[in-house]
């Protein structure tokens, strides 16, 4: 695992491969999502994350067909505990013996006897974090496992979860326009010797320029029930673009490297997990590792989009109250 685990904290970029199946637009035709994978790895990517959720388990096959010959040279990351129910959607339950079903399904989608980094996708409210844990930690003496991770949980679970178990890493979602992890999580993270992984470091597409219109994304896109992407909110924090985009320009740099570059300034042992569905973009993420921001265009940066300069919250209250541990300002 020690070699693994160096490999994971060596890359500062990893790959979310959600976006080829799940949550945004519709997903990738299987030729072109497998395509996508392995042009990925050979750019360069070793590190890919994905998760029973997505695409109800169609993902992980992906992962698994894509990569299955190059295995052993990648850091594998998946999650349990959200799962889609045949008939009723999205469904969470945080019960050892569920954690441990998933695990067998998903390394049989995945095509491997072990997964590298398994996460709790979410916090299931009505079992106890130490009991989630301690499913993990029997995974781990199993060697189905690597280690375990967090995401979406606040400090405190998070000491909880590391109690029972010492955990690897905590992945949440951490950009310019969300910076939850900076109450908390990222001074927890360096106390305990947690990895913080950070997903959506592209702000789900809105610091990449990617999202003119909210109201032209496919019905179903995940964007359309975010309070942040809603009409009158989108306006507002569409205004913020333009001198964000002046600083990409400055710095001599894409928009999405912008943002990356910000992450990687902000804690050089983060890794961002941005997700894509295009080889481009992949590739343009990934060159990214290699910028380095000038202090003032931080400063810049951080004062222009932050927590009291976007308007709209994360998530509608209702989604909030269903999943999410992590600490609001």
């Amino acid at each position: 695992m020690s070699d693994k685990l160096d490999l994971f904290k060596s890359s500062p970029i990893g790959l979310g491969c959600m976006n080829l199946s799940h949550a945004y637009n519709t997903p990738v035709p299987e030729a072109d999502a497998l395509h996508a994978l392995r042009e990925a790895y050979e750019m360069g990517y070793r590190h890919f994350d994905t998760a029973t959720l997505y695409g109800g388990g169609k993902n992980e096959l992906l992962v698994g067909e894509a990569l299955k010959s190059v295995r052993n040279d990648i850091f594998l990351a998946s999650k349990c505990v959200l799962y889609v129910e045949p008939g009723k959607g999205k469904a969470l339950d945080g019960r050892p013996e569920t954690i441990k079903a998933q695990c067998e399904a998903s390394l049989k989608r995945l095509q491997t006897d072990h997964i590298d980094l398994y996460y709790l996708h979410r916090l299931d409210f009505d079992v106890p974090i130490e009991e989630s844990a301690g499913a993990m930690a029997d995974l781990i003496q199993e060697g189905k496992i690597g280690g375990y991770g967090l995401s979406e949980m606040s400090s405190s679970t998070l000491r909880r979860a590391h109690t029972e178990h010492p955990v690897t890493a905590i992945q949440t979602e951490y950009s310019l326009w969300t910076r939850n992890p900076e109450i908390a999580v990222l001074d927890t993270c360096a106390e305990l010797g947690v990895t913080f992984v950070a997903f959506s470091p592209l702000a789900r597409g809105f610091l990449s320029l990617a999202v003119d219109d909210p109201e032209a994304l496919v019905e179903g896109d995940i964007r359309r029930t975010m309070p942040r992407f809603y009409p009158e909110n989108f306006a507002a924090n569409k205004a913020l673009l333009t001198e964000y985009a002046q600083i990409a320009k400055e710095q001599n740099c894409t928009p999405s490297q912008l943002a990356l570059a910000w992450v990687r300034a902000k804690d050089p042992s983060i890794i961002s997990i941005p997700g894509t569905r295009f080889v481009d973009h992949m590739r343009e993420n990934l060159e990214a590792s290699a910028i380095n921001l000038s202090a003032d265009a931080v400063d810049r940066l951080d004062q222009l989009i932050n927590q009291e300069t976007v308007t709209g919250p994360r998530y509608t209250a209702a989604q909030q109250q269903a999943e999410i541990d992590t600490e609001e300002f």
